[in-house]
């Protein structure tokens, strides 16, 4: 149990140290997930402290929601489609800051939000940290319900076991009306711009939790406090 609390101490670290890069009259993205709640709580602080932020568009409704509930105020991306910063979680980041998304689920939004933002900034705490994407998660692939059993198909080619995802017994529907094919491989991802692509390739796919070449920096909180990167 001590481990999980020094893990949300390093999580709202990172929060509080993008919260500080927000200024006055930004329009920002919220992530999703609990490290970008850490960030959504700090921001919050900021603005009760003073700061005004033109309005936040998020990745969820649970993210909108909790905005909503500390006085953030909410936009959209038809009023406002581009944004000056998101910041988000990621379920694993590798040395070139190379992103492993989607555990949530809201991997679509999410990468839609980010790409609509001058600024991608992840936040996480050390546990994040890979060597190769896809050691400890699987890669997440949206996909349209009706070409569910062609796109299992396809991925299997690829030389992984696909999961639907279940939640709770039942399968996992998005916020798109999407369903999410989990892809485990067994020793990582030795190239994760190939995969991406071929799995782009596949008709059926709407995104995958490849998050490559899009986040701008890394804030990791530890045991040392706060480690920035680049």
């Amino acid at each position: 149990m001590a481990h999980d609390i020094r893990q949300d101490s390093w999580k709202q670290l990172a929060g509080k140290e993008a919260a500080r890069l927000v200024q006055d009259n930004m329009l920002v993205g919220l992530g999703t997930g609990s490290t970008a709640n850490c960030f959504i709580f700090a921001l919050a602080e900021r603005i009760q402290q003073g700061l005004r932020v033109a309005g936040t568009v998020s990745s969820s409704r649970a993210s909108q929601e909790l905005a909503a509930s500390l006085g953030i105020p909410v936009t959209t991306l038809d009023t406002h489609p581009e944004l000056d910063l998101y910041v988000d979680g990621a379920d694993e980041i590798d040395p070139q800051l190379q992103l492993l998304k989607g555990a949530g689920g809201a991997l679509l939004r999410e990468k839609i939000v980010a790409t609509s933002s001058q600024r991608f900034i992840v936040i996480a705490d050390v546990t994040k940290q890979v060597d190769r994407l896809g050691s400890k998660f699987p890669v997440p692939v949206e996909t349209a319900p009706f070409a569910l059993e062609p796109v299992r198909r396809r991925l299997q080619a690829l030389g992984t076991t696909p999961r639907l995802r279940q939640v709770d017994g039942k399968t996992f529907v998005t916020e798109n009306g999407n369903v999410i094919l989990d892809c485990a491989f067994a020793d990582g991802i030795a190239n994760p711009e190939e995969l991406d692509a071929r799995l782009h390739a596949i008709v059926g796919v709407v995104e995958t939790g490849l998050f490559l070449n899009i986040a701008a920096q890394v804030i990791i909180g530890g045991p040392e406090g706060i480690i920035t990167l680049p």
